[in-house]
């Protein structure tokens, strides 16, 4: 982990989304075009077998609908993941797949459970969660925004409809709570004016030495000096054009 001055624009922030949005539709479009279903590949609750779909599952959806859901989410999550946090953000999205992968494993109906979504949950727990606890005002705002667009996805970490994996949505959701927890991310420090300090000395403010103890300004020595000096005096002499001379 290294420190940050500031948030700075990188090539993950464009190219990892990018990726993410061309391997969801590049495996939805093998399935169209070979009139085949990876579903099989999907994470099943309980089955050895099943634990691939750890893997496997977030690149699988079931309709182009499902698909078009999770792709904007999911890049925009993403970004703001490699802008704001770059120097942890692969560990917390390979760490919150493993885990949230393995929630979904071990509380999940006995389905395939497919879909993007537990990542997109992952992303906006954690997002939103750092960003309170490190209380420096630009991820707050940030958290404040994920709240303001994705809050209503948080009715989904319950059983509210059916065909939804909201076992994989709550997997996600808690694991992003975790990660905000244990990942230590750097962010800039605020900078801060000299007088708020704890070692600030109103004495040795050079700027306050300018001001009496009713707040009238002081002149010093050198604009003293300055307004009792005589006033300037500016002599203006005018040449002749050279052709003017020789008429």
């Amino acid at each position: 982990m290294f420190d940050q001055n500031e948030f700075k624009f990188s090539n993950s922030v464009v190219v990892v989304p990018l990726l993410a949005m061309l391997s969801i539709w590049f495996v939805y479009w093998m399935e169209l075009r070979f009139q085949t279903n990876f579903n099989d590949f999907g994470l099943y609750p309980r089955r050895v077998s099943g634990l691939q779909g750890i893997l496997f599952s977030p690149f699988i959806h079931g309709s182009l609908e499902h698909l078009y859901n999770n792709t904007l989410p999911l890049a925009l999550l993403l970004a703001s993941l490699f802008y704001f946090y770059r120097d942890v953000a692969f560990k917390v999205l390979l760490l919150g797949v493993l885990f949230s992968g393995l929630i979904t494993w071990g509380i999940g109906r006995p389905s395939y459970h497919i879909g993007a979504s537990g990542i997109i949950y992952l992303l906006a727990s954690f997002i939103f969660f750092k960003g309170i606890f490190t209380k420096h005002y630009r991820l707050v705002a940030l958290s404040l925004v994920v709240v303001f667009i994705y809050g209503s996805l948080l009715w989904y970490i319950f059983p509210m409809k059916d065909g939804i994996s909201w076992e994989g949505h709550l997997g996600g959701f808690l694991t992003g709570l975790v990660l905000a927890f244990v990942v230590k991310a750097g962010v800039p420090t605020v900078k801060k004016f000299a007088w708020e300090h704890e070692d600030y000395n109103e004495e040795e403010d050079d700027f306050l030495k300018h001001f009496d103890e009713n707040g009238s300004f002081i002149a010093t020595s050198t604009e003293e000096a300055l307004q009792e000096s005589e006033p300037l005096n500016f002599t203006y002499i005018y040449k002749k054009n050279s052709e003017d001379s020789n008429k």
